[in-house]
C-alpha cells in the first residue's frame, strides 16, 4: 500500500469509502454486513488504514455497518472519517443532536476527520450563518479532541468554493473534492485544485471513477490507453491520473464487493504517475467522452438578450453535467438554489438568444429538453 504524509500522520492513498456498501437483494438501505466486514478485513490486511462514512449513505446504515467491521481492530489502527449532513437543510440547527448519535452509532469516541458535508449552491448561505453554531460547535469538539482534524466536501461550482474558503479556510485543513480525468476540465476541476493549493489544502478524492463509468470503457474508448500501458487495467488509468495531480492525499472509492476491492488493492501497490504524453492521451479521451456537450463558451451574449434574464451559461454546464450523467444530483441540487423564474422551465422559447449566440447552439431546444429531463 502507498502511503501519503499528513501533517504528522501517514494515510493510505486508497482509503474506502462506504457509500456503495454491498446490500441485500438491492436495498440500499439495507447492508450486508458480513461482506461489508469481509471487505474491511482486506483492505485492513493490505494496508488500508482511512475508511469514510456519513449520515445519510444507506438510508443511515453505513455509520453503524462499518463501526461494527471495525470494532475488532485497535482504535488507533484506522482513520474514521464522518460528516456533517448539511446537504439536508432541516438538519442546520441539529449539529450537536447529530454529531453524539454519529458517535454512537459508529462505536468511537472521537473522529479523526470530520467534513462539512457537500457545501454546495443550496446550503452555502446556511452553512455560513452564524446562528446555527455549526463551526463553533465542530471546534469546539476539535480543542475536546473529539474531532481531529476539519474539513468539507464540495460539489458546488468554483464561486461556491471560493465563498466558503473565504470565510473558514482558516479553519479547514483538507478539501474532499470530486476530482477525475472527465471532470478536470468538465466540472473546472483543475481550477478548483489550483485554488485548494492557494490555501495549502491537500485533496481527499471522491468519485475517482465518475460513478463507475470510468471503470467501463468501450472498446474504442479504451484502445489508446491499451496502446500505451497495455499491463494497465483500465480502471486503474484513472487512479494513475489523480496519483499525478500535485496535492491528492487520499483516494476515496467506494467498492462494493471483494473483487473491485482486490483490483484496486493492487493498483495502489504501485505509483505510476502519467507521463505527459498519457495525461494528454485522458485528458483527450475525456474531452472525447464529453464530446456531445453543447460548446457553450460562457460569452454571455445570450443573457443581455432573453426576456426572462435567465442565466444561460450557468444553465447549459448545468445541463451539460446532466446530459451526461444521464441524471444525477448535481444539477437538481445547485437548482434547488435558482428561483422558479430562473430555471430551465421559464424558458419562453422565443430564440432571442439563439440569433446572437457565436456557438449557434439551439439554447431553446436545449431549455426544454434540460425542464423535461428535470
Amino acid at each position: 500500500m502507498i502511503y501519503q504524509p499528513f501533517q504528522d500522520q501517514k494515510l493510505s492513498a486508497l482509503g474506502m469509502g462506504c457509500m456503495r456498501l454491498p446490500v441485500i437483494d438491492g436495498k440500499d438501505d439495507q447492508v450486508d454486513e458480513a461482506a461489508a466486514a469481509e471487505m474491511v478485513d482486506l483492505a485492513m490486511a493490505r494496508g488500508v488504514n482511512y475508511y469514510d462514512t456519513a449520515w445519510g449513505y444507506h438510508g443511515g446504515r453505513s455509520e453503524s455497518a462499518l463501526g461494527r467491521a471495525l470494532a475488532k481492530y485497535p482504535r488507533e489502527s484506522f482513520y474514521l472519517a464522518d460528516k456533517f449532513p448539511g446537504y439536508d437543510l432541516a438538519n442546520m440547527d441539529k449539529v450537536e443532536e447529530i454529531f453524539e448519535a454519529q458517535l454512537k452509532r459508529c462505536g468511537v469516541e472521537y473522529f479523526d476527520f470530520y467534513l462539512f458535508h457537500n457545501v454546495c449552491e443550496m446550503n452555502i448561505d446556511a452553512y455560513l450563518d452564524p446562528k446555527h453554531h455549526i463551526l463553533d460547535y465542530l471546534l469546539e469538539q476539535k480543542k475536546n479532541g473529539r474531532i481531529r482534524h476539519l474539513g468539507f466536501s464540495a460539489h458546488g461550482a468554483m464561486p461556491v468554493l471560493k465563498r466558503f474558503l473565504e470565510a473558514y479556510g482558516e479553519h479547514m485543513e483538507f478539501c474532499q473534492l470530486q476530482l477525475n480525468y472527465i471532470d478536470w476540465e468538465f466540472q473546472d476541476g483543475k481550477d478548483k485544485a489550483a485554488l485548494l493549493e492557494q490555501y495549502h489544502l491537500p485533496i481527499w478524492v471522491m468519485e475517482p471513477l465518475r460513478g463507475g463509468r470510468l471503470a467501463r470503457l468501450s472498446e474504442a474508448e479504451a484502445a489508446p490507453l491499451k496502446a500505451l500501458r497495455p499491463d494497465e487495467p483500465i480502471p486503474a488509468w484513472a487512479f494513475r491520473f489523480l496519483q499525478s495531480i500535485p496535492g491528492v492525499t487520499v483516494i476515496l472509492s467506494g467498492m462494493s464487493n471483494l473483487e473491485q476491492m482486490a483490483a484496486n488493492l493492487d493498483t495502489f501497490e504501485t505509483e505510476r504517475p502519467l507521463t505527459q504524453g498519457e495525461m494528454d492521451a485522458v485528458l483527450e479521451l475525456a474531452r472525447h467522452m464529453t464530446g456531445n456537450s453543447l460548446p457553450c463558451t460562457a460569452c454571455h451574449y445570450c443573457v443581455s438578450h432573453c426576456p426572462q434574464g435567465l442565466d444561460i451559461p450557468s444553465l447549459l454546464a448545468l445541463y451539460n453535467e446532466h446530459a451526461f450523467t444521464g441524471g444525477g444530483f448535481i444539477a437538481p441540487m445547485a437548482l434547488s438554489a435558482v428561483p422558479a423564474d430562473k430555471q430551465p422551465g421559464a424558458c419562453i422559447g422565443c430564440r432571442s438568444c439563439e440569433a446572437v449566440c457565436p456557438q449557434q447552439i439551439k439554447i431553446s431546444e436545449a431549455m426544454a429538453d434540460f425542464a423535461a429531463r428535470l
